[in-house]
């Protein structure tokens, strides 16, 4: 009589699948908490322990940790094998029925201890799959349940799982086994890591992450997609949607951009970002002084773009919004009353409420072909940078206040990046273009006539003194980039010819 062990936490469909193994001859052994539904539903089951002639020790720690169960499991079918088996008086397990707590998703509840997420770190039940998917060639492996169905039929029909079924299960026990023990290390080594340097990145990747939500679709709608966290039922940026629709692919990545953009800023400030692109970015005393000077800056491209901002939403804030469609907000909260507001107002417009600010703690991950690239985040200059001035003109004091503003910004456009300034709103944002000097050009194009007497942000060198020269004829009156090209003397002796001012920094802040 072929044998079966059952040991589960997600229990769904078990009595029934339990049952056709009996109606089929099958002996089932069961464990603790599966033993008693199967032994109160009427499923003829013997407990664990009489194979194992010991009881659970340990409240239940070992249950399944001894030669009659793992030697039953591993046994091969040949005469040697079943010659040891026999000699100790135990018989082959030809099949495991096993599913493991889902740790994330305990380890995640709030107030949980240390200890108490510990204690629901599975032993026996990852040996048992992993006994059993190692020896697929002659025992059963089954982790989900979704593939009772096709197990009992295949049983039914030929008394037997071919290899091609029992290897597939097998591939999805270790697949269960590593997702399991991936949560373990992200959650054991969230508060004992220390943040990582480009020079120290992990020598194994364990993400850790699983599946929150499915998305409606991709960047397109041919395209599945589906947003995963690090931690179990935590929202996009890991903070909660109040409101208006479900957030889409793009809103999660365009959100992402004005939260890690509107962070950088210590003031109240406004960011409208639009495919990935600050096109708006202002401080002021308040959200609703900063919201129109950043919106200013590209009124046609803010329609349908995502808000940020780093102080909580109030009414003086949804009023500034006027009528502008905006896809969605973040925030890091929202009055009570300028909450109720937007819902009545824009039905559609996400409300996401972030409690923490990016600080680029976590690695940057991006997937590629055949693997993924992985950086530390861009957060910044480093603490040691110095800013030189490399002309002839200084910058006054008014121009360096515009000049460290446009820095922050031009950190969060795509390269190659250029941003006009004037006091602290950017008037003129040019960026994901393949020559500087084009951006310089889209820069001073939305810029206008305020243009003249801006500053102007680079955040890499100047290949050529040509974006100088526009910048200059447009009336930009100073300039702050990284320096480093070959060409950096002509580009300095542009400036010097217009009467501009221009500081290097030694550091780039490309973003692709």
């Amino acid at each position: 009589m072929p044998r079966a062990l059952l040991s589960v936490y997600d229990k769904t469909n078990l009595v029934k699948f339990a049952s056709a193994l009996i109606e089929m001859g099958w002996d089932i052994v069961a464990t603790g908490g599966t033993e008693q539904l199967l032994r109160s539903s009427g499923v003829t089951v013997v407990a664990v322990e009489t194979l194992t002639g010991m009881p659970e020790m340990l409240g239940g720690r070992v249950k399944t940790l001894h030669p009659a169960v793992h030697a039953g499991i591993l046994a091969r079918d040949k005469p040697e094998d079943l010659a040891s088996l026999q000699q100790f008086g135990y018989a082959p397990i030809n099949m495991v029925v096993c599913n493991l707590y889902p740790f994330q998703e305990t380890a995640s509840q709030i107030g949980i201890t240390l200890q108490d997420a510990i204690e629901q770190i599975d032993i026996g039940g990852v040996t048992l799959l992993r006994a059993a998917a190692k020896n697929f060639f002659h025992t059963i492996v089954v982790c989900d349940p979704e593939d009772y169905a096709k197990v009992a039929a295949e049983l039914k029909a030929t008394g037997k799982v071919d290899l091609a079924t029992r290897r597939k299960l097998a591939v999805k026990a270790f697949a269960h086994t590593r997702d399991y023990d991936t949560a373990i290390h992200a959650f054991l080594s969230q508060d004992v890591v220390p943040s990582l340097t480009p020079t120290d990145l992990p020598q194994h990747l364990s993400l850790g992450m699983q599946q929150v939500e499915v998305l409606r679709y991709g960047e397109n709608p041919h395209q599945p997609a589906a947003y995963y966290s690090r931690v179990a039922r935590s929202g996009p940026l890991g903070g909660a949607l109040l409101g208006g629709k479900q957030l889409s692919y793009n809103n999660i990545l365009d959100l992402d951009a004005a939260w890690r953009a509107v962070s950088s800023f210590s003031e109240p400030t406004v960011v409208i970002v639009k495919h990935l692109n600050p096109i708006g970015v202002a401080s002021a005393l308040t959200l609703a002084e900063a919201y129109p000077l950043a919106l200013a800056a590209d009124e046609v491209s803010a329609f349908g773009g995502v808000i940020a901002v780093n102080r909580p939403v109030d009414d003086a804030f949804v009023n500034a919004l006027g009528s502008l469609f905006v896809e969605a907000i973040a925030a890091p909260g929202y009055s009570s009353s300028a909450q109720a507001q937007l819902l009545a107002v824009r039905k559609n417009c996400r409300l996401l409420s972030v409690p923490q600010p990016f600080a680029g703690n976590e690695l940057e991950i991006r997937s590629v072909l055949g693997g993924v690239l992985v950086q530390s985040a861009d957060t910044g200059d480093p603490e040691a940078t110095t800013l030189k001035t490399v002309t002839e003109r200084m910058p006054t004091p008014e121009e360096l206040e515009m000049l460290q503003f446009a820095w922050k910004v031009v950190q969060h456009v795509r390269s190659n990046a250029i941003v006009l300034a004037r006091a602290k709103a950017a008037v003129g944002i040019g960026g994901g273009l393949p020559s500087r000097v084009d951006s310089v050009r889209l820069a001073v194009a939305k810029a206008g006539d305020r243009a003249k007497g801006a500053v102007m942000a680079s955040d890499a060198f100047f290949p050529f003194a040509d974006g100088i020269q526009v910048a200059a004829e447009a009336g930009v009156t100073a300039v702050i980039q990284p320096g480093g090209s070959i060409r950096d003397k002509e580009a300095i002796q542009a400036a010097n010819d217009a009467g501009m001012a221009m500081i290097f920094t030694g550091v780039r802040h490309f973003r692709h």
